[in-house]
């Protein structure tokens, strides 16, 4: 057997997680790798209300799915970022953004991460992926040119806010899996280095590798692999497309995904510009053994016909290593 495939429910929060369930395992799915939004996985509920995780475990059960990871890429998106505005608003819960006020809505979502840790544990589950936020993304273009004390400082304030949550991980043998992502401390090789740098290389903070991120960087995902091979904690399967003509730009145009006029934008497995089989080979190489995760975008085609797709695309894609050199036989005894 190969390694599980499971559906990331994120793309999927607006179906009841008993509605969803039945659909992933018809679909071809081995697991789900839950989300902490829509009623997916709640995370005050699993720490609070008696017999939640042991329903939510019944339900994953009764439909032949397992679960390895959940996600909570949300909430750690308010943790660290520099500027906390309307766009966390429309997507943290009002336990966390409470008045708005930005240090308290760090605050708050710092203890949001370490119960999702705590709740995690509840669940039988050691992995927790998701975001980290930034305190110096919106200095990435240095003009108007930046102080680099600035930039340095960014990246104490992000291991000073994340440390306190991964001392709560340590505590219940739980790792997390940052998903290394524009927008987040770290973003590509050099700024992963940085991030893991600033936070003592802890073993509790890994990756949630996502090569449809890297793939519209021009950031070698195989390269990205081998040079994190003992952080790999969780991985996406995600693609994604360039399309760029001369007049599109990587940098997305301030246009929705979806619009023509972008210069990427992700796609069904399989249907991108994502290398999965040297990908794949690279999994191998580094002994990763863990879920593959679809996390399903693609605003070009209809969800219920891609995700199924998806599942059989990883499914055929994915294979265990030899085991011996393939002209082994040759030899005589």
């Amino acid at each position: 057997m190969g390694r599980p495939i499971t559906l990331f429910t994120g793309q999927f929060a607006d179906l009841p997680l008993a509605e969803l369930a039945p659909m992933a395992r018809a679909w071809g799915y081995d697991g789900l790798e839950l989300a902490c939004w829509g009623d997916h996985f709640e995370v005050d509920r699993a720490l609070n209300e008696p017999g939640y995780v042991e329903q939510k475990r019944t339900l994953l059960e009764e439909n032949g799915l397992g679960c390895w990871a959940i996600s909570n890429h949300l909430v750690g998106q308010a943790v660290a970022d520099r500027l906390i505005d309307e766009r966390h608003k429309s997507v943290l819960p009002d336990r966390v953004w409470g008045s708005g006020d930005p240090e308290e809505v760090r605050r708050r979502a710092a203890q949001e991460m370490i119960d999702t840790a705590r709740a995690a544990r509840a669940f039988g589950v050691d992995q927790v992926n998701g975001f980290t936020g930034s305190p110096i993304w919106h200095l990435l273009y240095s003009f108007p040119p930046n102080n680099w004390d600035v930039v340095e400082a960014g990246y104490r304030e992000f291991a000073e806010r994340w440390g306190p949550i991964m001392d709560a991980f340590d505590e219940v043998g739980v790792r997390f899996g940052l998903e290394v992502h524009p927008t987040e401390i770290a973003y590509d090789i050099v700024t992963t280095e940085r991030a893991l740098d600033a936070i003592g290389r802890r073993p509790a903070f890994g990756i949630n590798f996502d090569p449809s991120h890297l793939q519209h960087q021009f950031v070698d995902a195989v390269l990205f692999l081998e040079t994190f091979a003992d952080r790999i904690y969780h991985v996406h399967i995600k693609d994604s497309a360039r399309t760029l003509n001369g007049r599109t730009s990587i940098l997305g145009s301030h246009l929705d995904f979806g619009d023509p006029l972008r210069g990427w934008d992700f796609r069904t497995p399989g249907r991108g510009d994502v290398d999965f089989e040297s990908i794949i080979r690279a999994l191998n190489r580094i002994g990763y053994a863990g879920p593959l995760s679809v996390e399903w975008e693609d605003s070009g085609m209809d969800r219920a016909h891609g995700a199924p797709e998806a599942a059989a695309f990883v499914r055929r894609m994915d294979y265990a290593p030899s085991t011996q050199a393939f002209d082994a036989a040759f030899a005589r005894e």
